[in-house]
């Protein structure tokens, strides 16, 4: 291979999952957060979600890398499984043979084990993976198993892990109580331009790079065009490049080598294509990439006065007490991650993120609510006023000559 040409000691651009090449951008950083909540609170129930190769099972295995001995996981990625079935391989998980049991002893074996680990003080998390294709009585056995409870804690953390179709299943009328038992949601998407060349910089840089520049500046704007910042296609696209480069015996990707490797994968422009990596329900750019007039803006008021203001375009803004919040409010009242407004061309919504003291409109608390110009949103101690830029306001009156008001 071309590791000798390019003075690398690893491949840089492999497909599989592996822990010391994640890039944590703010989306995947987040989302590793989200993770790690489940081993914090008691009841973690968290479901992650992103397209193909938007790097989730990289974040997974890197999760795992890190977690304290006293966790006892439970890892199924195969997910075509019958509900008996399923409980069977997580049994397996736990070092049982339950293949001759039948479901209430299956059952039973469960909650013993689940009980045992907690008065042992340890935690038991179970992480599926491609969960979009458990079926629903299987994911009503999950939300069985997420009940399992001693006097004071939930007995079993757990993270699904899936594609957009979980989240069309999740809001399905069959699963609402599973839905409520969610602690927290997040949707992992693409990476920005940006964030493109810092990955492909950080990958090469694991492999042995040495902050040598092998790939020409002009061809990151233009691997980012092609793969839309999916890490998964930046990965496939940049070894087919340095293929080429290896192909003319140089130890430095051009233009040249760049143009050759799209013919080679004939692909088109990835804008020409339908990225499900933005924002749900969105096909427009990242929120840091937009351009033009905000769409609204908020105002964060404490005791009558506003302490923020923030635009809103086209994006997501998750509002919480920790730093790695785009809106920080570091108050006892809010949550980790409390609540998000999802700002769209002719829409805006906040949404509660299972917070534990929610957020109220007009002194009723909601989930979800489609902001109107002028709202206000009560988030614990504070106020959030939405006011959107689209809405037409009333013109002042223009004084003419001779002093009297100019109809408009």
């Amino acid at each position: 291979m071309y590791l000798e040409l390019f003075k690398l000691h690893e491949l840089p651009f492999r497909l599989s999952p592996d822990p010391q090449f994640l890039y944590l951008s703010k989306q995947h950083a987040r989302a590793k957060a989200y993770m790690e909540s489940t081993i914090w609170f008691t009841d973690g129930f968290v479901v992650i979600t992103g397209e193909i190769g938007a790097g989730k099972t990289t974040l997974i295995e890197t999760f795992l890398h890190e977690l304290q001995t006293d966790v006892v996981i439970a890892q199924i990625n195969q997910t075509q499984l019958t509900p008996t079935a399923f409980l069977q391989t997580l049994l397996v998980q736990f070092g049982f043979s339950p293949f001759n049991m039948k479901k209430p002893e299956v059952l039973a074996t469960l909650n013993q084990f689940l009980m045992e680990q907690h008065d042992a003080g340890r935690k038991v998390l179970l992480i599926v993976d491609e969960a979009q294709n458990l079926s629903y009585r299987v994911l009503e056995e999950i939300r069985m198993l997420s009940g399992v409870e001693s006097a004071k804690e939930k007995a079993l953390r757990i993270i699904l892990a899936g594609q957009p179709e979980l989240n069309e299943k999740l809001n399905s009328r069959e699963l609402v109580q599973l839905t409520q038992r969610v602690r927290l949601r997040f949707h992992l998407t693409a990476l920005t331009k940006a964030e493109t060349s810092a990955y492909i910089d950080h990958r090469l840089e694991v492999a042995g790079a040495e902050g040598r520049r092998i790939f020409a500046e002009e061809t990151y704007p233009i691997i980012y065009k092609y793969t839309g910042g999916v890490p998964r296609l930046i990965n496939t696209l940049c070894d087919t490049c340095m293929m080429a480069a290896f192909g003319r015996d140089q130890d430095s990707v051009t233009m040249s080598d760049l143009d050759a490797a799209l013919r080679e994968l004939q692909w088109a422009e990835f804008a020409s294509t339908t990225n499900r990596m933005l924002l749900p329900d969105m096909q427009a750019s990242h929120s840091a990439d937009q351009e033009g007039p905000p769409v609204g803006r908020i105002l964060l008021a404490s005791e009558g006065k506003t302490v923020v203001e923030r635009e809103l375009k086209p994006g997501r803004l998750v509002i919480g007490r920790t730093p790695d919040n785009d809106l920080q409010i570091d108050s006892k009242f809010i949550s980790r991650h409390h609540c998000q407004i999802v700002t769209q061309n002719d829409s805006c919504l906040i949404e509660d993120l299972n917070s534990t003291n929610g957020i109220y409109v007009q002194s009723k608390r909601v989930r979800r609510y489609n902001l109107n110009d002028g709202d206000v949103v009560q988030v614990g101690q504070h106020e959030i006023m939405y006011i959107d830029e689209r809405a037409p306001r009333p013109r002042p009156p223009v004084e003419t000559a001779d002093g009297e008001a100019e109809k408009t």
